[in-house]
């Protein structure tokens, strides 16, 4: 998962669009990248990092122009090499800077037909540089030595028959806009808005819409399946639907987990759809544990703390933070590696002991994916002196990779895949265990009076992916390729390169 913006500006967007980052850093703490266009150069930064560790003084002073694109990343796939961060960027035909949030399902193909073909070359494993190369490529089809929106939408076109997946993305075209599009399906999010200055109406467009909020942007509204827009240097706005129509199908997941609490995607409000999460589970409590005896309901901070909230009122149930959580540490699951996933539980949070001793606990957390922070932290909770350690889930049992940019590909890794609720719970070490159902979990998302979405990617949840382009053999391949002990067989020979230069 990763955090992408774009602005057109009246004036310098270099500190606009490092505000942006920063409030989307939960979507990537891997590293961070920005370029921006000034009379027809480009200025670049982008390094390993958080984005206020990356974006130094020194950096934003020379981060000239009123035009820009950043982008905040953690590996889904490829290697955690700087030479990985984004944005990409490619000299020919105009020179192209690209940022992506997603994962191409079809990048193996893509890449043979962007050497072959296409006879570009491709320097990473990222599957955006390959999406930069064939957009570079379908863009110089044109012939055009100065593209109109219409050259750079008949280009785009072509694009989207080649590539397969769930992305949403924004490109700089130097001298010419921002171009921003998501996938058919509008599996990944993308949203923009408008400000007024003295100087002129301004533009961006970011993953989340916290970003426009925090940014003083009017939130104009969300990118729809397979449309593209295209924000010239004019600050005139055009818009072409790529491919046929359809109403999104956001990643269910993004609601759960992945989005802040204050955005809104696709016109669903995530904090909202997190209590409706709380109110079904603790439905599902009153039904599964009439005679439950559970004192004090406390949550995993931080996701879950709004569904905690709704399920201690609905149960008439004291709420505590008995666990606090130092803010500097990064999220757990997709940290690279088992090992610094479990000792990065023990250093995120800390116990309360006062509110566990002697008593029956139910934590609350949004998802368990591996089951390392679960078990952590149960065991955290009996050596603070609780009596009974139950866990709910405020969403159901992840048992299937996730293909789509969440990094959660490797099959044999999710704690849920093959076995069953007791058994689970024997393996993080609770006395008792529920999950919300996947009819309450989409239910809870829905919002009719707002939204048209009805449908989502469920495909964590239940194996349906809906690219329907997704194979067995394609899983295989994931697998073998994504699991902890070949990402750390691919970060240590990356490193090995680093020392010893050919």
């Amino acid at each position: 998962m990763c955090g992408i913006v774009g602005v057109v500006g009246t004036s310098m967007v270099n500190q606009a669009i490092f505000d942006a980052l920063t409030l989307l850093q939960h979507r990537g703490q891997d590293a961070a990248g920005m370029v921006t266009s000034h009379n027809g150069r480009l200025c670049l930064r982008k390094d390993n990092g958080p984005v206020s560790e990356v974006f130094r003084t020194r950096h934003m002073k020379k981060l000239h122009g009123n035009i820009g694109i950043g982008h905040a990343r953690y590996p889904t796939a490829g290697t955690s090499s700087s030479a990985e961060a984004q944005p990409f960027y490619v000299n020919s035909p105009y020179g192209i800077s690209l940022a992506h949030n997603g994962n191409l399902t079809n990048t193996e193909k893509l890449k043979q037909e962007v050497f072959e073909s296409d006879l570009r070359h491709v320097n990473t494993t990222s599957d955006s540089e390959v999406l930069l190369n064939v957009l570079a490529h379908e863009l110089h089809l044109e012939g055009k030595l100065t593209p109109t929106p219409e050259d750079i939408f008949n280009a785009l076109e072509r694009v989207y028959k080649r590539i397969e997946g769930g992305y949403a993305v924004v490109a700089l075209i130097t001298g010419y806009g921002i171009l921003a599009f998501r996938d058919p399906d509008g599996i990944r999010p993308l949203i923009y808005g408008s400000k007024q200055t003295d100087n002129g109406i301004e533009y961006m467009v970011a993953s989340e819409s916290v970003a426009l909020d925090a940014g003083g942007f009017t939130i104009e509204r969300d990118i729809q399946p397979g449309e593209a827009i295209f924000f010239d240097v004019n600050h005139k706005v055009h818009v072409r639907q790529c491919t046929p129509k359809k109403v999104a199908r956001p990643c269910l997941f993004e609601y759960v987990y992945f989005a802040r609490p204050d955005t809104v995607i696709d016109s669903i409000s995530v904090y909202k759809a997190r209590m409706n999460m709380g109110d079904r589970l603790a439905e599902k409590i009153q039904r599964e544990w009439k005679d439950h005896d559970i004192d004090v309901v406390i949550p995993i901070p931080d996701t879950s703390r709004t569904a905690a909230l709704q399920i201690a009122q609905t149960l008439n149930i004291p709420f505590r933070e008995g666990l606090v959580k130092n803010r500097y540490i990064g999220r757990t699951f997709i940290m690279p590696g088992q090992a610094v996933r479990k000792k990065s539980v023990r250093q995120k949070l800390n116990p309360v002991p006062f509110e566990f001793k002697d008593k029956t606990v139910l934590l609350v957390d949004d998802s368990i994916v591996r089951g390392t922070t679960s078990k952590e932290i149960i065991e955290m909770a009996r050596d603070a002196g609780a009596k009974k350690v139950y866990i709910a889930s405020a969403a159901p049992e992840v048992r299937y990779p996730n293909v789509y940019g969440i990094d959660m590909p490797a099959v044999t890794e999710l704690i849920a895949h093959d076995r069953n609720v007791d058994e689970i719970c024997e393996l993080i070490g609770a006395d008792k265990l529920i999950f919300q159902d996947l009819g309450d979990l989409i239910e809870a998302c829905i919002d009719e009076k707002h939204s048209d979405v009805r449908e989502f990617d469920t495909s964590v949840f239940d194996g349906k992916y809906i690219t329907g382009d997704i194979t067995e053999a394609y899983l295989a391949r994931l697998e073998n390729a994504r699991n902890d002990t070949q990402k750390d067989s691919i970060e240590n020979a990356a490193s090995s390169d680093m020392m010893h230069p050919m």
